[in-house]
């Protein structure tokens, strides 16, 4: 547990474990989330939506609903076509990519269920909802297009029939033509002739972000500038969006995210929602809001995950990785989504993960299904990348009859060897694999499990013991912006601060990251105290407003602080040298004798000195400064990093499995993270306690299932399983530290750390537990019904569960010469969407 220090002081913020600022209106219901803004005048808009998922639009009746109590005006796409604008797909990952348009409000044709199709004004919600009810939409249907593997075979029906295709891209990245690495299938061949060779089917599920707040967009164009209030991670993203594709110009729209109940990359969006808000409002000339129940926010918003992956891992006899081959099936649903198939894409980079590889070759196909559309989820590729690797080489330690904590030490890059090239070209800056293991090995007592493990086969417990492994690396702290340019985003990675010298010594600090949750009030509050010096009660952040912050690319991929904190750091330093400048001439002295610490400036070898304080009511006034020198000390930053941060850990995972029920309860939980040098301590753990609770989700709780019609059965709460505090256990967190060399305060990021670490732990230590009995894979979520199935499963092709060996796999005799093992699918129920 990290204690809590909030002393106050003017220096050694940096590291200090402070309560969150933002903290006290937030659960005290003091701040003012977009729903809660009210307006005079205001209108509400709710959407009709089509139940079909893939069917024309023949005919909407709109009179009935027209006539209902309350109601304004009702729209259909074809009536907004001209003025709402488009949602475009910002990344493309290669230069023949399709994408069909994507209108806010359906047009023609619906592509999945949930699409909407029309909208109601009304007075109230409640009046425009019931008026929505009242809309007769006439659909003819069309086939529905659901499963990846069925979309791009050959003769497929198509979700978009005037792109003649289901593939929206197909990329290849190959180490030997890049020259990073040599040819994987060369490497292939020769396990196969002497080695092992691995390959294996694997299922990323799809998820819902299920944020707590569920989206809301309020919109008032009555003054000179048109104003959206939006629960959204991107701002400054969105004001740009809607001008380039409105025709409004950018200084006429002003966005402005207030306190946000949490994204995951669920808000990393610009809406249909948002956009028809602001159609409407420009329309009427009226303020207008739109809110989604919760059944909206889950059956409309974008997706996560939702990949197929055939992973193929080629090795020598004894145990040296040589060849990684991934070939990657990724839904993208209906339409391209604001990233789309950059998320996938972002799995080149991160399926060799922490090991040396010879060769590798990564090839993906994004396809369109009948589904809603996938962006974004916490890691947003990187979780996907983590579980393919982390799963194969525990199915690698299987087939050599190795530990698998020690094959994954003979295969990973040494701290010696840091910085580290890696077989895909990139350049790992710093690292301790070793470190971290050790310390989560025993904080958990590995040992002693192993022990315990074997002694429960022996007696033939019915509660089976499993350790799962999970030895991760992330890239995040997405930039540098020529870097992002060069593989298809559409878009830079720099973050933009402003610091701002108030005449009374108080500082506010702007900054163009947006937080919905992170902390950045506290954070960016002790890095300044810092640098200049002053007490931390004496920071204001200001954020989240694109008429404050002019600047800036928002919140995601763990970028806020290894880039938008960065920035901070460069305007503080700014801020000392014009400081140094007028502080030298009102001392008499010059600047080069000035030393500046704990916020105060002193001529070397005397006592003589001035403040920060003093220097910033000096500039303010102006009476007596240097000659050229301007009356302030504000300063702006824009901070590009050089490459992508990399933080690693260690997170090991023991769980118990009732054979006779299939029930999972994790036993014990423990993860050590290196994510460099550490602001604070306290948010840091928030930040993995989160991103943890939502790995273990997809390993044994969430799930999107549609039926064969398309329709979305896992709409609510009930269905849609979000686990509570009972559901988790207790974890036990660490750190160890090597810092960042690509950034001043040595950090990286922490945000999605938890998230792409933990699912394949949890998933490698059931299988762990009940692989004795012949169960090769399970797939997410492990639900009881779903373990239960996989042991009687594999028990009836087997023989009895009791014939099973006690022994762990790796004191099990291994076959000589060449080993291949192969599963076209190793689902052990590819059909069961049960939440049992």
């Amino acid at each position: 547990m990290t204690a809590v220090d909030d002393r106050p002081t003017t220096s050694d913020e940096i590291g200090r474990s402070r309560l969150r600022k933002e903290d006290q209106r937030l659960i005290t219901g003091r701040t003012k989330w977009t729903d809660n803004i009210i307006l005079p005048g205001m209108l509400h808009l709710a959407f009709a939506r089509s139940p079909y998922a893939n069917a024309t639009i023949t005919s909407i009746d709109i009179e009935a609903a027209k006539a209902a109590p309350g109601v304004v005006a009702v729209y259909t796409g074809k009536d907004l076509q001209d003025t709402m604008g488009t949602l475009i797909c910002a990344y493309t990952i290669t230069p023949d990519q399709v994408a069909p348009p994507h209108p806010p409000l359906a047009i023609d044709r619906v592509s999945f269920a949930g699409e909407a199709v029309a909208v109601v004004v009304a007075r109230s919600y409640k009046e425009a909802r019931d008026a929505a009810d009242l809309l007769d939409v006439d659909y003819s249907l069309l086939p529905v297009v659901l499963d990846m593997e069925a979309a791009v075979a050959e003769g497929a029906d198509l979700v978009h029939p005037e792109l003649g295709t289901n593939i929206s891209a197909h990329f290849v990245f190959d180490s030997a033509a890049a020259g990073t690495g040599g040819d994987v299938d060369a490497s292939i061949a020769a396990a196969r002739e002497d080695g092992v060779v691995i390959e294996r089917t694997l299922r990323q599920q799809r998820l819902v972000p299920a944020f707590m707040e569920p989206r809301s967009v309020v919109v008032d164009p009555t003054g000179e500038q048109i104003t959206m209030w939006s629960a959204t991670q991107i701002p400054h993203i969105l004001r740009f969006v809607l001008a380039a594709t409105t025709g409004v110009p950018e200084t006429k729209i002003r966005v402005i995210a207030p306190d946000v109940g949490g994204g995951f990359g669920g808000k990393l969006q610009t809406t249909p929602e948002e956009f028809v808000t602001f159609a409407v409002a420009r329309k009427l000339g009226k303020p207008i809001k739109a809110t989604e129940t919760r059944t909206e926010s889950i059956i409309a918003s974008h997706h996560g995950r939702d990949q197929i992956q055939k992973l193929t891992l080629a090795a020598k006899k004894d145990g040296t990785v040589t060849g990684l081959k991934v070939e990657l099936l990724a839904d993208m649903g209906s339409h391209l989504a604001l990233i789309g198939g950059g998320v996938p894409f972002l799995g080149t980079f991160m399926f060799n993960s922490i090991y040396k590889f010879e060769s590798y070759r990564f090839d993906l196909t994004t396809v369109f299904t009948n589904k809603a559309w996938t962006d974004a989820y916490r890691g947003a590729g990187r979780p996907e990348a983590t579980f393919g690797i982390e799963r194969m080489m525990d199915e690698l330690a299987v087939e050599l009859g190795r530990e698998p904590m020690e094959l994954r030490q003979q295969n990973w890059i040494t701290h010696p060897e840091f910085p580290f090239t890696t077989v895909c070209g990139m350049t790992y800056d710093s690292g301790n694999y070793e470190a971290a293991t050790a310390k989560a090995m025993a904080m958990l007592d590995y040992e002693g499990l192993r022990r315990e493990q074997a002694e429960r086969r022996e007696r033939k417990d019915p509660i089976q013991l499993g350790i799962g492994i999970s030895t991760f690396t992330e890239m995040c702290g997405l930039a540098p912006s020529r870097v992002l340019g060069a593989i298809g985003a559409g878009a830079g990675g720099w973050e933009h601060a402003s610091i701002r010298m108030l005449a009374t010594g108080k500082v506010e600090v702007v900054t163009g990251t947006t937080p919905h949750g992170q902390g950045h009030e506290t954070a960016w509050s002790q890095i300044v105290a810092d640098k200049l010096g002053v007490a931390f009660e004496d920071v204001e952040v200001l954020h989240g407003d694109t008429q404050i912050s002019s600047k800036g690319y928002d919140t995601y991929g763990s970028r806020s602080l290894v880039v938008g904190g960065i920035a901070v750091v460069k305007a503080a330093e700014k801020v000392v040298e014009k400081a140094r400048v007028i502080a030298a001439h009102l001392l008499e002295a010059s600047a080069d004798d000035l030393e500046f610490a704990d916020g105060r400036f002193t001529v070397k070898g005397t006592d003589q000195g001035m403040a920060m304080g003093e220097v910033a009511m000096a500039a303010f006034l102006g009476h007596n400064l240097p000659d050229g020198v301007e009356s302030t000390l504000d300063s702006d930053a824009t901070f590009d990093p050089e490459d992508f941060s990399f933080p690693h850990g260690t997170h090991l995972c023991a769980t118990e499995v009732d054979t006779e029920t299939g029930l999972v309860k994790i036993r014990k939980y423990v993860c050590v993270d290196d994510i460099g040098n550490v602001v604070n301590p306290l948010i840091v753990e928030g930040q993995v306690h989160g991103g943890l609770a939502q790995g273990i989700a997809q390993a044994l709780y969430e799930e999107a299932v549609y039926d064969e019609q398309g329709t979305l059965t896992t709409a609510t709460f009930v269905d849609y399983l979000v686990p509570g505090a009972p559901d988790l256990p207790f974890f036990d967190t660490d750190r160890t530290t090597t810092p960042s060399t690509t950034n001043p305060l040595g950090v990286k990021g922490v945000g999605e750390a938890g998230c792409i670490a933990s699912t394949p732990a949890v998933v490698n230590s059931v299988l762990d537990a009940v692989r004795q009995f012949g169960v090769k894979d399970i797939e997410m979520p492990m639900t009881p019904l779903r373990v239960w199935k996989a042991i009687q499963g594999a028990s009836s092709v087997g023989g009895e569960v009791e014939a099973a060996s006690a022994s762990p796999h790796w004191e099990q005799p291994v076959q000589s010469g060449g080993i291949q093992t192969a599963s076209s699918d190793t689902r052990s129920d590819a059909t069961d969407g049960s939440q049992a």
